[in-house]
């Protein structure tokens, strides 16, 4: 099991943000759809969880065949997708994935009034100095196919707010500022393949977290000022919009669209026997289907919370 603490720090109130995080969710969950592949979500709405309380319960598929690595292939089907369930208890959520026996990530995740100087928000142990991240939306490297002028905070103004561009060194000096911690674990037990699949998994996070929180800021001047039940409002058509995407490209390629699974995983116990006629011998695991979070799937290539 590999754990790492992101910290991304951004030009915003928490309160702010509680508004732009749905935005910005639900804009690039439609830009990132196309061609067979994207976030279709199943529900959002309401809930109750057993330990935390009431809250906003997210069930989405990621459809995502062509983004995985050629090794990582090999374990999958031709058409495939995990399921991702997310619990926004806003200023905390939690968000889990599996997809395999033996692979599940869950995110913990917490927003603050500060630069990231918090080591105990999570409220137990601090993570150790060496797993925590700092991520800077202003200058750390990310794909360059993610790149758009208009979402360079070196460039990037707001109208409505008056701030930016941000300048090296912002997190040290700006007000207002709020940093969104997450929490990372994530565990593929498979023998031979554990390392490797675990920093694959932590890359591709960070890269969805730089993405996602640039384009949060860089789009401020649409959603601030939105209400909360406007911003709910455009969400819901987003995700209409967005599924219609995903479902006409799946019709259009020829790609089977597949029916709601009964279970939050999209490969069956099978799929591990037929790991071991591979060759490929797994590390035995107690059962963890019951936990609330750690089965109850997150996302490769989505969008950060």
């Amino acid at each position: 099991m590999l754990l790492k603490e992101y910290r991304i720090c951004m030009p915003l109130t928490v309160d702010e943000y509680r508004i732009g995080q749905l935005y910005m969710i639900s804009k690039h969950s439609c830009e990132q759809s196309g061609g067979g592949e994207g976030v279709e979500v199943v529900k959002n709405e309401q809930d109750t969880h057993p330990e935390h309380g009431p809250g906003q319960l997210t069930e989405k598929r990621i459809y995502l065949s062509s983004k995985l690595p050629s090794w990582a292939k090999a374990f999958v089907p031709r058409i495939f997708y995990v399921t991702e369930k997310a619990w926004n208890f806003y200023p905390f959520t939690l968000t889990g994935v599996s997809f395999l026996p033996r692979f599940s990530i869950r995110i913990e995740t917490r927003f603050e009034n500060n630069n990231g100087n918090n080591d105990i928000v999570f409220g137990d142990k601090p993570t150790p100095a060496e797993n925590v991240c700092f991520l800077d939306i202003l200058s750390d490297p990310f794909p360059e196919k993610h790149y758009k002028e208009s979402e360079d905070l070196s460039r990037w103004q707001s109208s409505k707010t008056e701030r930016g561009p941000l300048e090296k060194g912002w997190r040290d000096h700006h007000q207002p500022i709020m940093c969104s911690y997450k929490r990372v674990q994530c565990s593929f037990e498979v023998y031979g393949f554990q390392t490797r699949t675990e920093e694959f998994i932590h890359r591709n996070i960070k890269d969805i977290l730089l993405v996602g929180h640039r384009q949060a800021v860089a789009w401020m001047d649409e959603w601030h000022g939105l209400s909360l039940e406007e911003v709910r409002e455009y969400e819901q058509a987003m995700q209409e919009k967005t599924n219609s995407k995903v479902k006409s490209s799946q019709s259009n390629t020829g790609l089977p669209i597949a029916s709601r699974p009964s279970i939050s995983r999209s490969i069956s116990v099978t799929d591990e026997q037929s790991l071991k006629k591979m060759g490929v011998t797994t590390v035995a695991m107690s059962d963890t289907s019951t936990s609330s979070v750690s089965h109850s799937p997150l996302r490769l290539n989505s969008t950060p919370e």
